[in-house]
């Protein structure tokens, strides 16, 4: 059952790759517990420079697997709640991922493959690509991945279009802010951001992440002002970044950038 395709370039660009075109990478217990393993052991490797999360096939994925729904509805509340937690461990491990993350989709993006694309940190879509939370359609609600979408999209337009369950399109989702871009070459696209991530510091990355994970969640107080400046000045006297200020005033390219090109 090779659901999931990893890989990690010479660049430091890793891929999660969902494979089941077939099912139009619906996914099921196995292939969470695949993301989940593997997003795990990608966020500890030291080669790793960002992600990328994209699909095969014509659709990025439609949500939850249909012989795996069916399998719910004989299951107890214990084992609902397991897997449930599973794929809320999914979205937190993609949400908190240490490293820039975009993603690629084409075709349809249903119920929970939305959390995924919220969860990352860009998302590039072709133009006929189409969205839907559609959950409240089978009786459910888009329970585990509501705190990315109502971050993601609002809370005003997660109410309209969690309690609809109608479809938008690219343009919409742009509009939303639930991708970044819609471009007829996906690929060049992703590979434009790729590029921009690697031309900057891994470490400023990685550290740019949590610092705006943190201001998001915390009022703006005495206490989120001296962290701020703490982490300006903790990050200025680091190895990184004081090749990154010398490389500017000396008019060549930083380390990270040299090695990219070795």
């Amino acid at each position: 059952m090779d659901w999931l395709i990893t890989d990690i370039d010479e660049r430091g660009v890793a891929s999660l790759c969902l494979n089941r075109p077939e099912k139009f990478n619906a996914f099921d217990e196995v292939l969470i517990g695949q993301l989940v393993q593997a997003l795990s052991e990608l966020a500890s490797d030291p080669k790793v420079r960002l992600l990328v999360l994209k699909a095969e096939g014509k659709h990025f994925s439609a949500g939850a697997d249909l012989n795996w729904m069916q399998r719910q509805v004989t299951q107890s509340f214990d084992q609902n709640l397991a897997e449930a937690e599973a794929l809320a461990e999914l979205m937190m491990r993609l949400d908190s991922f240490p490293h820039p993350t975009v993603c690629r989709v084409q075709g349809s993006a249903f119920g929970g493959a939305l959390g995924l694309i919220a969860c990352c940190d860009i998302a590039v879509a072709e133009p006929k690509a189409q969205f839907c939370l559609s959950e409240v359609k089978l009786g459910l609600i888009p329970a585990v991945i509501s705190p990315y979408m109502v971050r993601t999209l609002g809370h005003r337009q997660t109410r309209r279009y969690a309690l609809t369950a109608e479809r938008f399109d690219a343009a919409t989702a742009l509009a939303l802010g639930l991708v970044h871009e819609v471009t007829d070459n996906l690929d060049s696209q992703l590979e434009h951001f790729v590029n921009l991530l690697l031309g900057n510091g891994p470490e400023a990355l990685v550290a740019c992440k949590q610092l705006l994970d943190q201001v998001s969640r915390e009022p703006l107080d005495d206490a989120l002002r001296h962290h701020t400046a703490n982490e300006i000045a903790r990050i200025r006297v680091s190895p990184e970044g004081q090749e990154g200020l010398k490389a500017f005033f000396d008019k060549r390219p930083p380390g990270w950038q040299v090695k990219r090109h070795v």
